[in-house]
């Protein structure tokens, strides 16, 4: 009686470390479920980035064996701060618009800009960053998502378009990618205008 009794005991124990130990069915956290849903959304950025083409702007350019190529090593850490940049050329003819072999900077009649570093490095990309920033710069076109104008040719007025969601993934991708420290200097806006000569009156515009 006693034997039985206690067989019965071993058993509900048994039972009761199955259902608590770690790894049991009953026992599974939802943080694991969450942490899907956020690996689905990363994925999801990471698709929407490449498809987009941000590192043909965002990640400077190398000379690969069949000519320029992204240099990964350095994806989408923006115009490198070592890369000095000469004056750029004045427009001739229809030639409006002077690119870096990097195509990290650019300069047209808006002055002169430089592709920012989107890595989320704390002190020169997007470290400090929240995620409502990052859908009101797209949406607004200004930068940190209240301060100056994003320049040309960042196509913030099409990717504004995209839902909030796919925004708030690629903002989840972005966070997730390797910090590169790259400060990428300011934009520098287009020299004024000379003024006109003694004697002749300003073009109208």
């Amino acid at each position: 009686m006693l034997k039985a009794r206690f067989g019965r005991i071993l058993i509900v124990l048994a039972a009761a470390a199955a259902v608590l130990a770690p790894g049991s069915g009953q026992a599974q956290p939802k943080p694991a479920g969450q942490s899907n849903v956020a690996a689905k959304k990363i994925e999801r950025g990471k698709y929407l980035v490449t498809i987009m083409s941000c590192n043909d702007c965002h990640t400077p350019f190398k000379m690969g064996p069949k000519g320029p190529e992204p240099d990964m090593s350095r994806m989408l850490s923006g115009h490198p701060e070592q890369m000095k940049m000469p004056p750029p050329p004045k427009p001739s003819g229809p030639w409006v618009v002077s690119f870096a072999a990097t195509n990290t900077a650019f300069a047209g009649p808006w002055g002169v800009s430089y592709t920012s570093n989107l890595t989320p490095d704390k002190t020169t990309g997007l470290g400090i960053w929240t995620e409502d920033m990052f859908l009101k710069a797209m949406k607004a076109g200004k930068h940190m998502g209240t301060s100056r104008e994003i320049q040309p040719p960042m196509p913030w007025h099409w990717i504004g378009q995209a839902t909030d969601e796919d925004l708030k993934a690629i903002f989840a991708y972005l966070q997730s990618i390797p910090p590169i420290a790259n400060h990428v200097p300011d934009w520098e806006p287009p020299a004024p205008s000379p003024p006109p000569a003694k004697g002749v009156a300003p073009k109208k515009k």
